[in-house]
């Protein structure tokens, strides 16, 4: 059965989901089609040093790092904020939508009909949440691929697969998060708004930590700052995605049980 709610929770958002690996990776291909631009104008990366050093810091980019390498292309413009964020966005919607959503939408009860434990569809969900996850970042993965040797980027792939999976353990821990909020109270609004809170709060304060010295003690609470800002460059810290991993289990293990103390009205 819960491989049924599984295949159902896929099943019902596969449209949804085609549309955001089609729309990534269009956004990729344009990221990427500007890079010959970017790597044959020697004079961009002192204009990238005249940067602020906020600005510098919120979009990862490491001192004495190379923005007309491929690598230092795309960690800026894309690994540092906006594959993060729309990965985030579809998690959180996508976390939120099961179980909070479903109940908004008066459907809880068709969820519950199957004859298995609450906490069993509670991770049956979570599951089909992590199938969305690893499915954009695979097609990102491919779309970076192919596009390396068109455009020149040379990339190790080594790295690019540290980058894909620290931004499959952001996904995880944010999305998890919106469905153990759900699980836990009868709102979607809850279970959109907690997580997201929480991803602005530690996207600042990964960036900001060097600069306003009173946040750095919080650096260890921020999955962004655990995981690396630089993964093509640096590569990922495989010890801080790790850390991010359990801790998303932790949270969707904790919505599992929080979903059995809740008064669920149903037939």
């Amino acid at each position: 059965m819960a491989a049924e709610l599984l295949r159902r929770g896929l099943s019902d958002h596969r449209r949804a989901l085609a549309a955001w690996c089609v729309g990534i990776a269009a956004y990729v291909a344009l990221v990427a089609a500007i890079f010959p631009s970017i790597e044959s104008s020697p004079d961009f990366n002192k204009l990238v040093e005249s940067y602020p050093d906020v600005l510098k810091s919120l979009f990862g980019i490491a001192a004495g790092g190379d923005v007309t390498s491929g690598a230092g292309y795309l960690d800026v413009e894309l690994f540092s904020l906006m594959l993060p964020l729309l990965v985030l966005v579809l998690a959180i919607g996508s976390g939120a939508r099961t179980l909070a959503g479903e109940e908004d939408a008066g459907r809880l009860e068709l969820v519950l009909s199957y004859p298995l434990r609450r906490r069993d569809a509670v991770l049956a969900k979570g599951a089909a949440v992590a199938a969305e996850i690893v499915t954009v970042c695979v097609v990102v993965g491919i779309a970076i691929a192919l596009l390396d040797p068109l455009v020149g980027l040379d990339l190790a792939l080594g790295r690019l697969a540290e980058a894909l999976g620290a931004l499959a353990a952001l996904g995880l821990v944010y999305g998890w998060l919106a469905l153990a909020v759900g699980a836990a109270w009868p709102s979607r609004a809850p279970a959109i708004g907690v997580p997201a809170a929480a991803a602005a709060g530690a996207y600042l304060v990964s960036g900001l930590h060097e600069l306003a010295g009173w946040l750095d003690p919080f650096r260890f609470l921020s999955p962004f700052w655990l995981v690396g800002s630089s993964p093509l460059q640096s590569g990922a810290d495989a010890r801080g995605v790790l850390v991010v991993v359990v801790a998303a289990v932790i949270v969707l293990l904790a919505g599992a049980l929080l979903v059995e103390r809740r008064d669920l009205e149903t037939p």
